[in-house]
């Protein structure tokens, strides 16, 4: 078989590659002739077709070569050899010289340029918020804290994470969106390297959040960080106040010795599980928690009010037209919904719910309460209770303790997952577990059903009609897959939920966790329904707690298990159904029953974005006619 005769054109190719890979000075050599094979035979026929040109040849190629050598930059020098060469020598020299010093002076603005990009110098500002970590909290606090900075000039917030600081720009420009007067400044490293730190400034900062990272090993990720910053922090004082988030218990202890006395750490995993606790009993409290917790509308303050000393807590509740008062902190302690008989100390402080730290103005309102419109009938007992709970996590131990602290007798959890999600002992030690609390052993019963929540032959078998609230939890998402995972199964269940509702004509009170905040636009669920996003709650948590590390045992009583937290109850135990009264009747109302109204929620716009007929802290002279579906948030236990 005759050998195929290669093209000229590849052969010649070939060998120019060849030579090009043997390094610079074959480059060099190549870029020399190109330059010579055009250079002089354009200077050659400048000179033959210039009328003013000598007529002899010698003078003529003479006249090439000092075109020539202006092109290139070689000298022009005409003469004997020894001249042209010198000049050709001293042309070279120059030219190496004068390329050189431009390329160190490139490579060292390339250099700072690149430094500049990946994020490696030091910040120098003062009392800005430091962020530490990346996960999806990242957008939620930034978008607070420059929410919370409004009003401030010169207010700075950097977010220092093991990222590429451009892409770490473009993510939070496209989700934060304008940061108005503050300064958003993002820096590249470890968190967990004390030599990275100081870039951030932290010894200068007004605050300090370390945020968990989305993968397995989050809580020993927090601790690392809190011990490399109190390394970069050595010898700083005061150093600011920090504020950290782990998931599990267990490394909460480690993480706020880590931050040090003036630390506060949440624990990510407990809070998400009581709110969604709240949820399923109450729905809509969740509307009511975003409300109080964003700096959008009105928010939790600490407040000095000398003129109050000596007067009851009871008095005090009606001693603003737009503050609503919820309770006094006592050193350290906060005492939410204390018994109205309780005096303000001369050294307390109020904790009110208000637009800003400086709208608080007392306007005694007393004289707006009409005694004619309260209801004097006692408040509706609550019965037992049944909740379907709709797949297994690490959360979900959590949520049946948290539903057995307050269980009624005769209620019952039942819940759905796969073989490999939950099992017969960990129903079994969870139930245990919740035995521990102070109302252990009050009969709340739990049954584990196996099945996939994902086909509707699962949900068909279940008479999901017959419970009273219905609990959707993701899975924990697998090593190496993408934090917000589970969210894809979730919304799948969603909408088979969503389908049974259609089929029936009957609306589930559905109570729904997810990952990301995003997937909330996508979920096939009503309006106003209660979904519960942990990292944007924990976010916000952090948010308010570093404007005021004090209200971080605000929070921490109102979440409890135990203490004063949010409740929304039925209008009708407050006022006469159809009465056309003020809030501060509602107020004096709930001070009745030892609670604290702070708000409503109107019946008729619990479908109406954005609020969904949630109203905090409404001026206490405003007059609304209350319907019977109408519903009052309080300050009060169980």
């Amino acid at each position: 078989m005759a050998q195929r005769r290669t093209p000229f054109g590849d052969r010649a190719r070939y060998w120019f590659d060849s030579t090009l890979a043997r390094g610079a000075a074959a480059l060099v050599g190549w870029m020399a002739l190109l330059s010579l094979a055009v250079v002089v035979p354009a200077s050659a026929v400048m000179v033959w077709t210039d009328p003013d040109a000598p007529p002899s040849l010698a003078e003529r190629l003479a006249e090439v070569w000092r075109l020539t050598g202006e092109t290139l930059r070689l000298g022009g020098a005409t003469g004997t050899p020894l001249r042209a060469m010198l000049s050709v020598l001293l042309a070279l020299v120059t030219l190496l010289y004068v390329s050189t010093l431009v390329g160190l002076i490139t490579t060292a603005l390339t250099e700072r340029l690149t430094s500049l990009r990946r994020g490696r110098s030091t910040v120098l500002e003062q009392g800005h918020a430091v962020v530490l970590g990346w996960s999806e909290q990242v957008f939620t606090v930034v978008s607070e804290l420059v929410a919370a900075n409004v009003n401030q000039r010169g207010a700075a917030v950097v977010v220092l994470a093991d990222r590429d600081k451009t892409v770490m720009e473009e993510s939070l420009g496209t989700k934060v969106g304008s940061c108005g007067g503050t300064r958003l400044i993002c820096r590249s490293g470890p968190t967990t390297d004390p030599a990275v730190l100081p870039l951030t400034s932290p010894a200068t900062a007004g605050v300090v959040l370390v945020l968990p990272p989305d993968e397995p090993h989050a809580d020993a990720e927090v601790v690392k960080t809190l011990l490399a910053l109190r390394a970069a922090l050595a010898g700083a004082k005061p150093r600011p106040p920090v504020v950290a988030a782990v998931r599990d218990d267990r490394y909460r202890l480690a993480a706020c010795l880590a931050a040090g006395p003036d630390g506060v750490v949440l624990e990510s995993d407990t809070v998400t599980a009581r709110l969604i606790v709240q949820a399923a009993r109450r729905p809509g409290i969740s509307l009511v928690h975003r409300e109080l917790l964003d700096f959008a509308g009105d928010e939790f303050y600490l407040i000095s009010e000398p003129a109050l000393t000596g007067r009851p807590f009871g008095e005090v509740l009606l001693s603003y037209s737009t503050t609503s008062v919820v309770g006094l902190m006592r050193g350290c302690t906060p005492l939410l919904n204390p018994p109205p008989t309780t005096p303000v100390a001369p050294d307390d402080l109020l904790v009110v719910i208000t637009g800003d730290d400086d709208t608080a103005r007392l306007d005694d309102c007393a004289e707006s309460v009409e005694k004619a419109a309260v209801a004097s009938r006692p408040p509706t007992p609550a019965p037992a209770e049944r909740i379907l709970l709709l797949g297994w996590n690490r959360r979900a131990p959590l949520v049946v303790d948290q539903l057995h602290r307050r269980a009624r007798p005769g209620s019952a959890v039942d819940v759905v997952a796969e073989p490999g999600e939950a099992t017969i002992r960990e129903i079994s030690e969870a139930e245990a577990d919740s035995g521990n609390g102070e109302n252990g052993g009050n009969g709340l019963s739990l049954a584990l059903h196996h099945g996939d929540i994902t086909r509707p032959e699962t949900l068909r078998r279940l008479d999901v009609h017959s419970y009273d609230s219905v609990i959707v939890l993701g899975r924990d998402p697998a090593p190496g897959q993408p934090p917000d995972d589970p969210d894809n199964r979730t919304l799948v269940t969603l909408l088979l939920l969503r389908q049974l509702e259609e089929a029936t004509g009957r609306e589930l009170p559905v109570v729904t966790e997810l990952i990301d905040d995003r997937n909330r636009a996508l979920a096939p669920i009503g309006p106003g329904a209660d979904v519960i996003i942990s990292g944007k709650l924990i976010g916000l948590l952090m948010s308010q707690i570093s404007q005021n590390r004090h209200l971080a045992a605000v929070f921490e009583e109102l979440f409890s298990a135990e203490g004063a937290g949010v409740r929304l109850r039925p209008a009708t135990d407050y006022l006469l159904p159809g009465s056309t009264t003020s809030f501060a009747t509602v107020v004096a109302a709930a001070r009745r029953r030892g609670e604290c109204a702070i708000g409503y929620r109107d019946h008729a716009d619990a479908s109406t974005r954005p609020h969904y007929g949630v109203r905090i802290n409404p001026p206490k002279r405003e007059r609304r006619r209350w319907t019977a579906e109408d519903e009052v948030v309080v300050i009060g236990t169980d």
